[in-house]
């Protein structure tokens, strides 16, 4: 037995490998035809293969429960997702677009506030924030950029068309995997990279190296750059000690840094202290530094932000980012854009509703059980109400919390997220599933060939968080035969 692709059904969603026809899309063709060549055995063979070689490179993430941290091994599947390098260059041009313009609406809140002034953005929406970081007001970080490292999240409609849903600007996670990923496909399916028509991801880290490089305020051929790291028990641990193994950085926790009378953060080494240029931080600004933030963190430095504030250190991302990372401010992108760049942009957003306007509050109170309600700055799926997979009573929990606090909470349509055969035993099955690229900016603007594609698992399930039951696969960008 083999897969029967004409046995697949693609239902009436936007499918990434398989048109409505049985037939496979342009880029997945080569993939496609492999696959349906496969027996059974050889199929459960690669699946087996790529079980062994999680746990032989010890891909894991951490699933916090009230039971205690549990470490899981990465769970994946081994159909690649594919999309075309032409659909991908036009992609890409859009993320850099809204990171720039981000970038650009970050700085001018923490200086002029023109957006704010000239009434493209109600004031309160943004002050009132609780990522908006007065402490951050008139500095000015390296080239003017705040949020160095930015991953958004994309998904497919049934129109094929990519929508931004979200843009995770504080700390955000995933590129190690996506990276993995990589690793273990090219383990489990080598033939199919004797071609050159798949792009390569693995620059990714020379990539991150360089921006961070470009941040460091001396002008010496080697920064001293670190990974600053919550510890080993943070869900992303994985990824920081990956990410500072690639890069040839040092990872470090707060205990490691100290900031002297000179304004200047330096790490504890065996020979004394080395001063340190930059920090790739991965810990959320309120932990960053005692002195300024939360006075009981024992993650953060403390003097760090006068460091920062100082020139003497450079912060990615630096603090004050997140209050772009907000589903609120996600709403006004568009107009973003268009305010600082006067451009169209190139990347839609899904339709939103603002519960914090009455006339579009009473809209999502009306069809709660229609809409997807999320809270403004809550990540990881958690805190949503999936309106047509809940039941009365959380709507009406919803209700109450939308209610007390209007600002908190936005309406999404839900959208017919795109699928990919999946393997369920040795049948390829649909299932929804996400995308996060993830975009650098420093002096230059740099696009993953790709990102993390993320699965709901589940049938019908729409929540691809790997802390809730979702999984992951390749993304192959696929150049396309002359």
């Amino acid at each position: 037995m083999s897969i029967d692709w004409t046995e697949y059904s693609t239902g009436n969603f936007y499918d990434e490998l398989i048109a409505d026809d049985h037939v496979a899309r342009e880029p997945a063709t080569r993939l496609v035809n492999y696959l349906g060549s496969m027996s059974t055995a050889e199929i459960n063979k690669r699946k087996k293969m790529a079980e062994s070689t999680i746990q032989e490179m010890g891909v894991s993430f951490t699933v916090y429960t009230e039971e205690g941290n549990i470490d899981r091994a990465w769970p994946f599947d081994i159909i690649p997702r594919t999309i075309s390098a032409t659909h991908w260059e036009k992609t890409a041009k859009g993320l850099k677009q809204r990171l720039k313009a981000l970038n650009m609406f970050i700085n001018d809140l923490y200086h002029d506030q023109n957006i704010l002034n000239d009434g493209i953005i109600p004031a309160d929406l943004v002050l009132k924030s609780k990522n908006f970081r007065p402490e951050c007001v008139g500095v000015t970080p390296p080239h003017g950029v705040w949020a160095n490292i930015c991953g958004t999240d994309l998904v497919r409609d049934i129109d094929g068309q990519f929508y931004v849903l979200e843009d995770n600007l504080r700390v955000p996670s995933g590129v190690s995997y996506m990276l993995e990923n990589r690793e273990i496909t090219k383990r489990v399916l080598p033939e199919l990279f004797s071609e050159d028509s798949i792009l390569p991801v693995n620059n990714y880290p020379a990539h991150l190296f360089d921006m961070l490089a470009s941040l460091s305020p001396r002008d010496i051929p080697q920064p001293e750059i670190v990974v600053l790291t919550p510890g080993i028990f943070n869900s992303a641990y994985f990824e920081h000690a990956f990410l500072a193994q690639q890069m040839g950085a040092e990872l470090v926790e707060g205990s490691d840094l100290v900031v002297e009378d000179d304004d200047c953060v330096y790490m504890k080494t065996i020979s004394g202290l080395d001063r340190v240029d930059v920090i790739y931080r991965r810990i959320d600004d309120e932990f960053l530094d005692p002195e300024i933030f939360r006075e009981d963190s024992m993650l953060g430095v403390p003097g760090l932000m006068r460091a920062w504030k100082a020139g003497n250190v450079a912060l990615a991302n630096a603090p004050g980012a997140g209050v772009a990372d907000d589903k609120v401010i996600y709403a006004y992108v568009p107009a973003i854009i268009r305010y600082y760049l006067n451009e169209e942009p190139l990347l839609p957003n899904v339709e939103t509703f603002l519960c914090s306007d009455p006339e579009q509050r009473q809209y999502v109170l009306d069809n709660l059980d229609k809409l997807v309600v999320k809270p403004a700055n809550e990540s990881g799926g958690y805190g949503m109400l999936v309106g047509p997979h809940s039941t009365k009573k959380e709507q009406e929990q919803f209700a109450e919390l939308i209610i007390k606090s209007p600002r908190n909470y936005i309406g999404q349509p839900t959208l017919s997220l795109s699928t990919a055969p999946t393997l369920i035993g040795s049948t390829p099955e649909p299932r929804h599933l996400d995308l996060r690229p993830f975009i650098l900016q420093g002096k230059k603007l740099y696009v993953t060939t790709g990102g993390l594609t993320r699965v709901a698992m589940k049938k019908g399930s729409l929540v691809v968080n790997s802390s809730q039951g979702g999984g992951s696969k390749d993304t192959w960008i696929v150049e396309e035969k002359d």
